[in-house]
Protein backbone atom coordinates (compact mmCIF):
# COMPACT_ATOMS: atom_id res chain seq x y z
CA UNK A 1 0.00 0.00 0.00
CA UNK A 2 1.04 3.29 -0.77
CA UNK A 3 2.30 5.81 1.57
CA UNK A 4 0.11 9.35 1.16
CA UNK A 5 3.25 11.51 1.44
CA UNK A 6 4.48 9.29 -1.95
CA UNK A 7 5.62 11.48 -4.33
CA UNK A 8 5.12 8.88 -7.31
CA UNK A 9 1.53 8.47 -6.59
CA UNK A 10 -0.83 9.62 -9.57
CA UNK A 11 -2.31 12.81 -8.85
CA UNK A 12 -6.01 11.42 -9.10
CA UNK A 13 -5.49 8.51 -6.49
CA UNK A 14 -4.12 11.13 -4.24
CA UNK A 15 -7.22 13.59 -4.67
CA UNK A 16 -9.74 10.63 -3.71
CA UNK A 17 -8.15 10.77 -0.22
CA UNK A 18 -10.82 12.48 1.92
CA UNK A 19 -10.14 13.75 6.03
CA UNK A 20 -14.03 13.49 6.17
CA UNK A 21 -16.76 11.58 5.13
CA UNK A 22 -18.95 13.04 1.80
CA UNK A 23 -22.83 13.02 1.16
CA UNK A 24 -24.70 13.87 -1.85
CA UNK A 25 -27.15 16.02 -0.68
CA UNK A 26 -29.95 18.92 -1.59
CA UNK A 27 -29.26 22.33 0.69
CA UNK A 28 -29.89 25.86 0.33
CA UNK A 29 -26.74 27.63 -0.89
CA UNK A 30 -25.49 30.91 -0.89
CA UNK A 31 -22.84 32.18 -2.82
CA UNK A 32 -21.06 35.55 -2.91
CA UNK A 33 -17.52 36.19 -4.40
CA UNK A 34 -15.02 37.51 -2.41
CA UNK A 35 -12.23 39.52 -3.35
CA UNK A 36 -8.93 38.29 -1.99
CA UNK A 37 -8.16 40.90 0.53
CA UNK A 38 -11.54 40.36 2.08
CA UNK A 39 -12.03 40.01 5.83
CA UNK A 40 -12.97 36.61 6.32
CA UNK A 41 -15.36 37.95 8.99
CA UNK A 42 -17.27 40.46 6.58
CA UNK A 43 -20.73 40.05 6.42
CA UNK A 44 -21.49 39.01 3.29
CA UNK A 45 -25.63 38.03 3.56
CA UNK A 46 -26.57 41.72 5.06
CA UNK A 47 -27.50 39.68 8.52
CA UNK A 48 -25.13 41.41 10.82
CA UNK A 49 -27.79 43.25 12.92
CA UNK A 50 -28.48 39.71 14.05
CA UNK A 51 -25.21 39.09 15.89
CA UNK A 52 -25.60 40.38 18.89
CA UNK A 53 -29.25 38.17 19.23
CA UNK A 54 -27.20 35.34 18.22
CA UNK A 55 -24.33 35.57 20.56
CA UNK A 56 -27.08 35.93 23.40
CA UNK A 57 -28.88 32.79 22.13
CA UNK A 58 -25.79 30.53 22.37
CA UNK A 59 -24.78 31.77 25.73
CA UNK A 60 -27.89 30.56 26.91
CA UNK A 61 -27.97 27.12 25.18
CA UNK A 62 -24.39 26.67 26.79
CA UNK A 63 -26.49 28.12 30.29
CA UNK A 64 -28.96 25.32 29.49
CA UNK A 65 -26.14 22.78 28.66
CA UNK A 66 -24.37 22.97 31.15
CA UNK A 67 -26.97 22.71 34.20
CA UNK A 68 -28.47 19.61 32.25
CA UNK A 69 -25.02 17.84 33.12
CA UNK A 70 -25.57 18.51 36.93
CA UNK A 71 -29.61 17.87 37.06
CA UNK A 72 -28.93 14.73 34.94
CA UNK A 73 -27.20 13.02 38.09
CA UNK A 74 -29.99 13.81 40.09
CA UNK A 75 -33.48 13.72 38.24
CA UNK A 76 -33.07 11.79 34.93
CA UNK A 77 -36.81 12.13 33.86
CA UNK A 78 -37.03 15.95 34.57
CA UNK A 79 -33.26 16.47 32.15
CA UNK A 80 -35.05 14.56 29.84
CA UNK A 81 -37.90 17.20 29.42
CA UNK A 82 -35.77 19.39 29.55
CA UNK A 83 -33.65 18.28 26.47
CA UNK A 84 -36.75 18.12 24.77
CA UNK A 85 -38.21 21.39 25.32
CA UNK A 86 -35.05 23.12 24.58
CA UNK A 87 -34.26 20.99 20.97
CA UNK A 88 -38.28 22.29 20.66
CA UNK A 89 -36.97 25.78 21.32
CA UNK A 90 -34.05 25.25 19.01
CA UNK A 91 -35.85 24.50 15.93
CA UNK A 92 -38.78 27.02 16.15
CA UNK A 93 -36.11 29.22 16.75
CA UNK A 94 -34.12 27.93 13.12
CA UNK A 95 -37.97 27.50 11.80
CA UNK A 96 -38.58 31.67 12.45
CA UNK A 97 -34.67 32.56 11.03
CA UNK A 98 -35.61 30.80 8.19
CA UNK A 99 -39.00 32.18 7.64
CA UNK A 100 -37.71 35.64 7.68
CA UNK A 101 -35.18 34.44 4.90
CA UNK A 102 -37.15 32.26 2.34
CA UNK A 103 -34.70 30.84 -0.34
CA UNK A 104 -36.21 30.56 -3.32
CA UNK A 105 -36.41 27.61 -5.69
CA UNK A 106 -32.73 28.20 -7.80
CA UNK A 107 -30.67 28.23 -3.72
CA UNK A 108 -31.20 24.57 -3.58
CA UNK A 109 -29.00 22.22 -5.60
CA UNK A 110 -27.52 18.75 -5.59
CA UNK A 111 -24.29 19.43 -3.89
CA UNK A 112 -21.51 17.18 -2.37
CA UNK A 113 -20.54 18.11 1.26
CA UNK A 114 -17.89 17.55 4.14
CA UNK A 115 -16.70 19.04 6.95
CA UNK A 116 -13.78 20.00 4.81
CA UNK A 117 -15.80 21.27 1.74
CA UNK A 118 -17.98 22.19 -0.92
CA UNK A 119 -18.78 20.65 -4.51
CA UNK A 120 -21.84 22.41 -6.75
CA UNK A 121 -22.88 23.51 -9.47
CA UNK A 122 -22.31 26.92 -11.23
CA UNK A 123 -22.84 28.21 -14.85
CA UNK A 124 -19.81 28.43 -16.88
CA UNK A 125 -16.84 31.12 -16.37
CA UNK A 126 -18.84 32.29 -13.15
CA UNK A 127 -16.49 31.15 -10.97
CA UNK A 128 -12.60 29.91 -11.37
CA UNK A 129 -9.75 28.24 -9.06
CA UNK A 130 -8.45 30.49 -6.81
CA UNK A 131 -11.60 31.98 -6.31
CA UNK A 132 -12.77 32.82 -2.60
CA UNK A 133 -16.30 32.43 -1.76
CA UNK A 134 -18.20 33.59 1.19
CA UNK A 135 -21.07 30.78 1.83
CA UNK A 136 -23.97 30.24 3.64
CA UNK A 137 -25.80 26.66 3.81
CA UNK A 138 -29.18 25.58 4.83
CA UNK A 139 -29.14 21.99 5.69
CA UNK A 140 -32.66 20.40 5.67
CA UNK A 141 -34.30 19.25 7.80
CA UNK A 142 -32.69 20.90 11.05
CA UNK A 143 -32.48 24.50 9.07
CA UNK A 144 -28.81 24.69 10.41
CA UNK A 145 -27.04 27.48 8.29
CA UNK A 146 -23.46 26.84 8.63
CA UNK A 147 -21.30 29.78 7.08
CA UNK A 148 -18.05 29.30 5.77
CA UNK A 149 -14.89 31.24 3.58
CA UNK A 150 -14.37 28.43 0.89
CA UNK A 151 -11.32 28.66 -1.72
CA UNK A 152 -12.22 26.99 -5.43
CA UNK A 153 -9.66 24.23 -5.64
CA UNK A 154 -10.73 22.69 -9.34
CA UNK A 155 -13.63 22.93 -11.72
CA UNK A 156 -14.39 20.50 -14.46
CA UNK A 157 -17.42 20.99 -16.89
CA UNK A 158 -20.65 18.98 -16.15
CA UNK A 159 -22.83 16.88 -18.48
CA UNK A 160 -25.68 19.58 -18.37
CA UNK A 161 -23.65 22.41 -19.54
CA UNK A 162 -22.35 23.47 -16.38
CA UNK A 163 -19.24 23.55 -14.34
CA UNK A 164 -18.68 21.84 -11.22
CA UNK A 165 -16.91 23.69 -8.57
CA UNK A 166 -14.94 21.89 -6.20
CA UNK A 167 -13.91 23.82 -3.24
CA UNK A 168 -12.98 23.84 0.27
CA UNK A 169 -13.28 25.41 3.59
CA UNK A 170 -10.42 27.78 4.20
CA UNK A 171 -12.17 29.29 7.14
CA UNK A 172 -15.01 28.24 9.20
CA UNK A 173 -16.09 28.54 12.80
CA UNK A 174 -15.63 25.27 15.05
CA UNK A 175 -19.55 25.46 15.79
CA UNK A 176 -20.47 25.96 11.94
CA UNK A 177 -18.18 22.85 11.15
CA UNK A 178 -20.14 21.19 14.02
CA UNK A 179 -23.51 21.77 12.45
CA UNK A 180 -22.45 20.41 9.00
CA UNK A 181 -21.05 16.90 10.78
CA UNK A 182 -24.29 16.51 12.94
CA UNK A 183 -25.82 17.23 9.89
CA UNK A 184 -23.65 14.66 7.90
CA UNK A 185 -23.83 11.88 10.70
CA UNK A 186 -28.00 12.46 10.73
CA UNK A 187 -28.01 12.44 6.93
CA UNK A 188 -26.22 8.94 6.80
CA UNK A 189 -28.35 7.28 9.87
CA UNK A 190 -31.50 8.27 7.42
CA UNK A 191 -30.25 6.49 4.82
CA UNK A 192 -29.46 3.56 6.19
CA UNK A 193 -32.53 3.65 7.58
CA UNK A 194 -34.12 3.63 4.12
CA UNK A 195 -31.98 -0.04 3.18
Amino acid sequence: MTSPNNPSEPAEQSLERRDYFRIEDRIGLEIRKLSPMANPDEKAFGDDHLESLKAEYRRLDQDVRSQLASLAERDRLLTGLIKSLNGKLDTLARIMAFEQNPLQPEDWQEVTLSEGGLAFTAAPETFRTGNLLTVRMTLPPELFQPRAIAEIIHTHPDNAGGVRIHSQFVHIHDSDRQQIARHVMRWQIRQRKKE
